[in-house]
């Protein structure tokens, strides 16, 4: 099976992708990744990329759907994508359609994980790591055992991501509502859109994913 899934920065689609991969031998296909491989293999796309990255321009469509392509052309027909932060657009959802259809393949399932922002702002901006051993926690939900004190090393020292802040998760909510959300009336038509209520535990989330794939 080949799917999509949808969700805003913070909904767990990596995560719930990473444990698709485990459960049901799938391959997870993230734009971040596949551009650092791409630009790590010195390929002429990933030399492009590379060069757009570092001057800081808007990265084209078309070239996405290049290195998207590449990494499709590895995979097997027979093992199942995730398509994990893509696509993001209309025009990039007009592309993957082009590209599933030269490699032989077809969109079963377009999978949204559905948030609540004033809880995901909650879920995001509590989160922190163990500067020492990078051990993972939250201010509620997942604080650790001792205040100050990493459960894991010991270690006193922590840290935020710089990103994880309410203005920026608000920012990104929006976008995808203006720009990713729109995309799912298209799928939609089709009838392979299945929505999950990605606020319940990654257990209960990972549970509703396997039922719709069975």
């Amino acid at each position: 099976m080949d799917i999509i899934l949808l969700g805003p920065p913070g909904a767990g689609k990596g995560t719930q992708a990473q444990g698709l991969v485990e459960r049901h031998g799938m391959v997870q296909l993230s734009t971040g990744d596949m551009l650092r491989a791409a630009v790590k293999a010195g390929t002429d796309v990933g030399k492009m990329a590379d060069e757009i990255m570092k001057a800081g321009k808007l990265f084209p469509d078309e070239l996405m759907a290049e290195i998207v392509g590449e990494q499709m052309a590895q995979i097997p027909a027979e093992t199942g994508l995730i398509f994990d932060g893509y696509p993001r657009t209309e025009p990039q959802a007009v592309l993957l359609d082009g590209l599933l259809e030269k490699h032989g393949r077809k969109l079963d399932h377009v999978i949204e994980l559905g948030v609540d922002e004033d809880a995901l702002v909650a879920r995001i901006t509590g989160r922190f790591s163990c500067a020492n051993c990078g051990a993972l926690y939250h201010d509620t939900a997942n604080p650790t055992s001792q205040e100050g004190v990493c459960d894991s090393c010991g270690g006193t020292e922590f840290k935020r991501r710089p990103d994880d802040n309410e203005e920026t998760v608000r920012h990104r909510m929006g976008v995808y509502r203006s720009e990713t959300a729109p995309i799912l009336p298209g799928y939609e038509a089709r009838g392979i859109v299945t929505r999950v209520d990605g606020m319940a535990s990654i257990e209960d989330v990972a549970a509703s994913l396997d039922a719709v794939l069975s």
